[in-house]
């Protein structure tokens, strides 16, 4: 049986932050399965999240900016994806949010039919979904809030994929009062969740 091919992306500014901890542990992870892994770091490679003019103008069909043709491979490509990213302000990092706009975009990750008929999904193949994040608020209040990240992706970006698509949502709540043992046992979780995604 081929590996599954897995695309992980990360999304943190600090190159040195306990976000490349959890990214290096997941991805080592997931390799020691076998899984086939491609690596895709926002802020390293200089992702620009803004939708411009012209791209909103053309929601109504797939991106055409070249720069986006290697994220639009990758979704292509992938049957599992994990993101990694810290939760701001209850949800995805702006930058994140960027890559969902512009990659995840009209003929890409989807098909509007022009009778206005149900959204078609073009990323059935795609059959687990996983979240590793940390939240600087404890989790009682990230889920009086809504927590809106979490929605997001096991929500909304979920809704796309296959019918019977596999989610998990890990996360190390409390974050700004976190401590050497804390963010040590999280690794470890980590890496036990991922040993059956």
């Amino acid at each position: 049986m081929p590996p599954v091919r897995c695309l992980v992306v990360y999304c943190h500014p600090v190159p040195e932050s306990f976000g490349a901890a959890l990214r290096d542990t997941a991805v080592a992870a997931l390799s020691d399965r076998g899984w086939e892994i491609r690596l895709v770091d926002l802020y390293a490679e200089g992702f620009d999240p803004v939708l411009s003019a012209e791209e909103r103008r053309q929601m109504d069909r797939a991106p055409t900016d070249p720069k986006l043709a290697p994220h639009i491979e990758n979704l292509k490509w992938a049957q599992a994806i994990l993101f990694v990213y810290p939760t701001w302000w209850y949800g995805l990092p702006a930058m994140l949010k960027g890559w969902l706009d512009r990659v995840w975009a009209t003929d890409v990750a989807f098909k509007l039919p022009a009778d206005g008929g149900r959204i078609v999904s073009l990323v059935p193949h795609i059959g687990h979904v996983g979240v590793v994040t940390t939240c600087g608020a404890p989790w009682w209040w990230s889920v009086m809030i809504g927590q809106p990240g979490r929605k997001t992706i096991l929500r909304g970006l979920r809704a796309l994929c296959a019918g019977r698509c596999r989610t998990f949502y890990l996360a190390h709540y409390d974050m700004d009062r976190s401590t050497a043992e804390s963010r040590a046992a999280y690794l470890e979780k980590v890496k036990r969740r991922l040993a059956t995604f």
